[in-house]
């Protein structure tokens, strides 16, 4: 008799059953997907007063968003053990890229981290591995015995730091670090040691200090304006003062939506991409800024609960590492908008105007999706 039957059965005796096999079928799991449903059509609307008004810009970020819907639907169709195989090939396709960066990449603002393509625009491969990073280290970790020995975490770092060092050199530290974070918390869901941790900790020190030597002068100016943004509150702390202004002024309740002023008359610089929170929080106040961290718990919260229902070792720690990286993300950008961090040029997720991270952070939610939706019925 086949297996399957009797869970065919019960599905046509309970509706509710029915509903929830009609989104598995479809591998789409709904409370995820309303939760970035909401936050898109917020940071929509948000975006509409940070950008001046600008429908050109609208219609640009929804283009985007149907981009990376599509990217996330597709990518929520292919099954976890898929990924599983794939990954060491795509790992080494996203090095590859970085290395041709290195070599023959786009320059723009002193940087390069494009590739152009003849046909389809420029191309950031850095982005790419921000979900191969987790993916690979996941990968690592889930053939050996878990917790990891020192070997195993020694290689696991050589695979986040490799392309954070590539990445680094473009420059672009901010994503360096948060590639290189997005491996570490694989490694540490993995059920790293506290011994292995302090000794990483210790080992940070000295290597902090290494970093501060090679790092570029406009970068070591973001880590001082950071300790003292009044040094230079009319050049460098120009940004981080304005910004503090625009969360101050909006009090409780906010200016009301287009009231604000710091974005409106260009005091706020970046006002629809790194600091568009700055603009909620003068036009909505505490409590808009509270509700849209609400939208952002309720993803997260989401994700773990997938992380924590995944049905092998990679899938969990994949499933547990997007979505923790994606905390980090809105834990930065709010971090260094506020003051609180150093501004390292990181967007809000699926708020701040830009198509690139904005794809990326959905085929994460399409990896999530596909976690969710393939697990294997277990009989009660």
């Amino acid at each position: 008799m086949n297996q399957d039957f009797p869970f065919r059965l019960d599905a046509l005796r309970n509706p509710v059953t029915r509903r929830i096999s009609l989104s598995q079928a479809v591998h789409i799991d709904l409370p995820l997907l309303g939760g970035i449903v909401v936050l898109i059509c917020v940071g929509l609307f948000v975006l509409y007063s940070g950008s001046g008004q600008s429908m050109d810009t609208i219609v640009r970020q929804l283009s985007r968003f149907a981009v990376g819907m599509a990217v996330m639907l597709v990518l929520a169709q292919i099954p976890p053990r898929t990924y599983k195989r794939w990954t060491p090939w795509l790992y080494g396709i996203g090095l590859g890229l970085l290395v041709a960066v290195l070599v023959a990449g786009a320059e723009a603002k002193g940087a390069q981290r494009w590739l152009a393509l003849p046909g389809f625009g420029r191309f950031q491969p850095s982005e790419l591995m921000k979900l191969m990073v987790p993916l690979m280290v996941s990968w690592y970790l889930s053939e050996r015995s878990l917790p990891p020995g020192w070997k195993p975490v020694l290689l696991a770092s050589a695979l986040m730091l490799v392309p954070a060092v590539l990445i680094a050199k473009q420059p672009d530290l901010g994503t360096a670090l948060l590639i290189a974070s997005a491996g570490f918390i694989a490694l540490f869901l993995s059920g790293l040691s506290w011994r292995y941790i302090a000794g990483l900790v210790v080992a940070a020190i000295p290597a902090g200090a290494g970093l501060w030597m090679v790092m570029h002068d406009y970068q070591r100016q973001r880590v001082l304006t950071f300790l003292n943004p009044e040094m230079d509150r009319w050049g460098s702390g120009w940004n981080i003062t304005q910004s503090k202004t625009a969360i101050g002024s909006g009090g409780i309740e906010g200016k009301g939506w287009l009231n604000g002023t710091q974005a409106h008359l260009d005091f706020l610089p970046e006002s629809h991409t790194d600091f568009i929170i700055a603009v909620l929080a003068e036009e909505f106040g505490l409590l808009g800024v509270c509700a849209l961290l609400l939208i952002y718990f309720a993803i997260i919260a989401r994700g773990t609960y997938i992380a924590m229902n995944a049905q092998d070792t990679y899938s969990r720690l994949v499933a547990g590492s997007i979505t923790l990286t994606f905390f980090v993300y809105v834990f930065v950008n709010i971090g260094m908008v506020s003051g609180i961090l150093p501004v390292v040029g990181v967007p809000l997720p699926l708020v701040s105007y830009g198509g690139t991270s904005a794809v990326t952070l959905m085929a994460g939610f399409g990896i999530l999706m596909s976690i969710q939706t393939h697990r294997k019925l277990v009989p009660t």
